[in-house]
């Protein structure tokens, strides 16, 4: 089956399903996004963009959010915490009226009860904090090992200070092992440092 889909197209930014994002929503056609989203099923689908050019074609997977806390403000803008709900993958972009996009989606159905193996996750964590430290990073690491794997994995992987692509690649990615092991790459890559010869090759 397919949805009709309301987009909201920003460039560095992920959400993943069981996880939230704030938003500040001022611009005209997104505030009538959020203000339409609101009188139906409050759903809004996060997706990046390729390029910063206005209309630039869509990546291929995004994530359908929905509005949890809202605040309108006086002069029309909103404050929103939008929690996702499931990945989805484009099948077209529509032809609409509206000030803002809609796509024709497929929801992406979630692999069910993930977990990582105790090697997995304790060299996840090491790189983690190898990169924390590299980045000058500030972690509450007692905090972090409390989390379940698929939180730790899709958490990091959302704040990620990396590049649109590399941050798509881990949304796009099919299974927690498989974005936890592209995760470990990425630290690797971006917290070298200057001069070191071990250089990663992402593949």
């Amino acid at each position: 089956m397919t949805e009709r889909l309301s987009i909201f197209p920003l460039t560095g930014a992920l959400l993943f399903p069981g996880l939230q994002i704030p938003l500040h929503i001022f611009e005209p056609r997104y505030r009538a996004l959020v203000s339409d989203a609101l009188a139906r099923d409050r759903r809004i689908a996060m997706i990046q963009p390729q390029n910063p050019a206005e209309g630039a074609p869509l990546f291929q997977v995004g994530c359908v959010g929905k509005i949890g806390d809202v605040e309108a403000m006086d002069d029309g803008r909103y404050n929103v915490v939008l929690e996702g709900l499931s990945r989805f993958r484009v099948l077209r972009e529509l032809d609409v009226t509206t000030q803002f996009r809609q796509v024709e989606a497929e929801l992406i159905a979630e692999p069910q009860d993930e977990f990582l193996s105790s090697i997995e996750r304790a060299s996840f964590e090491r790189e983690a904090k190898r990169f924390a430290d590299a980045q000058g990073y500030s972690v509450d690491w007692d905090s972090v090992t409390r989390l379940d794997d698929v939180s730790l994995i899709d958490g990091v992987s959302q704040i990620a200070p990396f590049d649109p692509a590399s941050k798509q690649a881990l949304l796009e990615a099919n299974t927690l092992n498989d974005r936890c092991e592209l995760l470990v790459q990425l630290m690797q890559f971006y917290g070298r440092r200057d001069g070191d010869d071990d250089r990663v090759t992402l593949q």
